[in-house]
């Protein structure tokens, strides 16, 4: 099993050099793509829905990656941590479910409920929210400032185990913002399962 997840983990991260055809990255300083999608609780969401957050935390997720499955608890743990502080954070789902049935919508209201997410859920089923962002895998985290301009993409953390991890890059940038300072790394590389693109 330990085999099979480590094998699924690299297949993963080489997929990342493949990136997405044809979409710019979207850099540091530049406002965030706004979106309006389905969430898992019945509710439409935009970036307007935060726009009382002193920042807002835009992680691209899915149901069935191992490295996804590995953070769900430190994203609940984020939203429950932070949302006292003024943050907000919001998971987008954009897989092909053609390709990846577990993460068709139907699986992600289960998914939701049976987690108990604190944060929404959303869908993104014509991949636009994750081409906007130039998303290239899950997890992949964006943290848009209070003007909502990019102060922070790539990583939550510098390991999957979160007993060994030694670099929290995603609370540190949150820290930051909420101090009035600038993150001191705004970016770090992604890592995980490569987002599951609809075959042409």
């Amino acid at each position: 099993m330990v085999r099979r997840v480590w094998f699924l983990m690299m297949v993963c991260l080489a997929a990342l050099a493949v990136g997405v055809a044809g979409v710019s990255a979207l850099e540091i300083g530049e406002k965030g793509p706004d979106f309006t999608l389905a969430g898992t609780d019945g509710r439409v969401y935009s970036l307007a829905t935060f726009k009382d957050a002193k920042a807002v935390v835009v992680v691209f997720t899915c149901n069935h990656c191992p490295v996804a499955q590995a953070y769900e608890r430190r994203f609940v743990d984020l939203t429950e941590s932070y949302k006292e502080k003024g943050v907000a954070v919001v998971a987008i789902s954009s897989n092909d479910p053609e390709t990846v049935p577990q993460d068709s919508f139907e699986n992600m209201l289960r998914q939701a409920k049976g987690k108990k997410y604190p944060h929404p859920y959303l869908f993104d089923p014509d991949q636009t929210a994750a081409k906007a962002y130039a998303a290239t895998c899950t997890p992949h985290v964006f943290v848009l400032d209070e003007k909502r301009k990019l102060a922070y993409k790539g990583a939550v953390d510098d390991n999957d185990n979160a007993g060994r991890v030694k670099e929290h890059w995603l609370k540190n940038a949150l820290d930051a913002l909420l101090g009035g300072k600038t993150p001191e790394r705004a970016v770090t590389r992604e890592r995980g399962c490569s987002i599951k693109w609809k075959r042409k």
